[in-house]
């Protein structure tokens, strides 16, 4: 946030108050609320404010070596005080750190959270909610579940089912396949090692789980363009379950290419071989909100988990990712966690989230998200999303009119892969790394069926169609 400085903040520059001193309100230097803490109360909201009402800069990276020279040693025995460790923050780390809320961030998946979700999130921090049991976050919890269930209405599943929010989809994946291996065990003994299916495509996070969890795992390739089908699974895995196979992912908005895998013929495998259905929409789910896409997640309803990210294209604030189970038991019985200290805790008419993934402590990180769905309304998010889906198609006729680019496939949700005629991987590496330097945007490449290519990801309404030519200009 390098527009930013804190000399320009209202009212003095609080004083420091050193170690073994007392604050006026008689509190040591760590805790306590006097006239500077207020000052830097007031400094904070005004930092905020600025943020949430400019348009986000771009910044960039530094190096180790600029850092360092920049910002020096900022963790002392006497400290910096809080006006000076505040202007180090906004005057020299934050423009090292790209704004993914930025309209030209196209890398990766981009966030976009809305200004309530923003605001709560400050709320949120200063309300010290502890979000993992029922006892001491009752009010937080009602009002997350209240989001899931909305989350698990666009999906489909059954009125029972329900989870908890966790810090992203790695999180919510593996969490989800610890539950489906418990209950595998729970119902087939087997000698052998466990084993997972999963598509070529699948996200990275999916073969991390699977490596935490010492499971094998069975590749699926995909179709001509990558989606996992239900005639590839079958044809994989022959007539019998190989040995140990516990369960599927499918994933609902690949993130290399925005595909929605072959979900109802994925679903009708696994029903009939009574195999743990997982879905991975932690990118696409927020297209379930959007009537004009809505059709093309079936199946998605025969989930027996799900994941979707509204960090990503539910316009929330990092970090928070859904994780939804059809039969939410499953996953109790696989992660809750046991000790005498905890048994106050165990009351079976109570939700505990801590309970259905592999955490304890635990964020009311879900608050946010329900806070701008319960002030905003749904009807708004699924017009917002329907407003980047309209952008997505309008700058893929952006593209098929450039003489010098090609679509690598039309974009099925808001992912566009495009081929730049006459370019190798280094051009593209170095159009990536001019286009940041500049300030225009943040792309970078990506490979598809072994070939480089441009890849834009859009999720943030505030995105123009002047936004996404600029940077296919950038490509002549």
């Amino acid at each position: 946030m390098g527009a930013l400085a804190c000399d320009a903040m209202p009212d003095s520059k609080p004083l420091h108050l050193p170690a073994g001193s007392k604050r006026s309100d008689g509190g040591l230097p760590t805790h306590g609320f006097d006239p500077i803490t207020a000052a830097l109360a007031n400094e904070i909201f005004a930092y905020a404010r600025e943020r949430i009402e400019m348009d986000p800069p771009l910044d960039g990276p530094l190096t180790y070596a600029e850092l360092a020279a920049r910002a020096g040693d900022t963790i002392t025995a006497e400290g910096l005080g809080e006006h000076e460790a505040l202007r180090v923050f906004a005057e020299v780390l934050a423009p090292a750190t790209i704004s993914s809320d930025h309209p030209r961030y196209f890398a990766f998946v981009p966030q976009a959270p809305t200004e309530a979700a923003i605001l709560f999130d400050l709320v949120v921090g200063a309300s010290c909610i502890f979000g993992g049991s029922w006892m001491e976050g009752a009010g937080a919890i009602y009002a997350e579940n209240q989001a899931l269930r909305w989350l698990a209405d666009l999906a489909g599943l059954p009125a029972d089912a329900g989870g908890c929010f966790v810090s992203g989809g790695t999180a919510g994946n593996l969490s989800a396949l610890v539950a489906a291996r418990h209950s595998a065990r729970s119902r087939i003994a087997t000698p052998v090692r466990p084993k997972l299916a999963v598509s070529t495509e699948a996200h990275s996070s999916i073969a991390a789980a699977a490596n935490v969890m010492d499971v094998e795992i069975v590749q699926i390739p995909g179709d001509e363009q990558g989606r996992l089908t239900g005639a590839n699974l079958e044809r994989v895995l022959g007539e019998e379950n190989p040995p140990g196979l516990f369960a599927v992912v499918a994933t609902a908005g690949l993130t290399n290419t925005g595909l929605i895998d072959d979900l109802a013929g994925v679903a009708e495998v696994c029903a009939r071989r009574s195999l743990w259905f997982h879905v991975d929409a932690a990118y696409g789910g927020a297209g379930l909100a959007a009537p004009s896409i809505r059709a093309r997640y079936a199946g998605i309803e025969r989930a027996d988990s799900l994941v979707i990210d509204p960090h990503k294209w539910l316009f929330a604030p990092f970090d928070c990712a859904a994780l939804v189970y059809r039969d939410p038991t499953q996953a109790r019985d696989a992660h809750t966690q046991h000790a005498p200290y905890l048994d106050a805790l165990r009351h079976d008419d109570e939700w505990n989230p801590s309970d259905f993934a592999f955490h304890l402590t635990r964020r009311a990180r879900g608050l946010p998200f329900w806070f701008s769905l319960a002030a905003l309304g749904t009807d708004a998010y699924a017009e917002s999303i329907e407003t980047t889906l309209t952008l997505t198609r309008q700058a893929a006729e952006l593209v098929r009119q450039s003489p010098h680019l090609e679509l690598v496939m039309y974009p099925e949700l808001s992912v566009l892969l495009i081929r730049r005629l006459g370019w190798v991987a280094d051009d593209f590496q170095l159009w990536s790394q001019r286009l940041l330097a500049s300030g225009t945007a943040f792309v970078v490449p990506t490979t598809h069926q072994g070939e480089t290519v441009a890849r834009l990801c859009i999720v943030n309404p505030r995105t123009t169609t002047a936004d996404v030519n600029a940077v296919l200009q950038s490509m002549a």
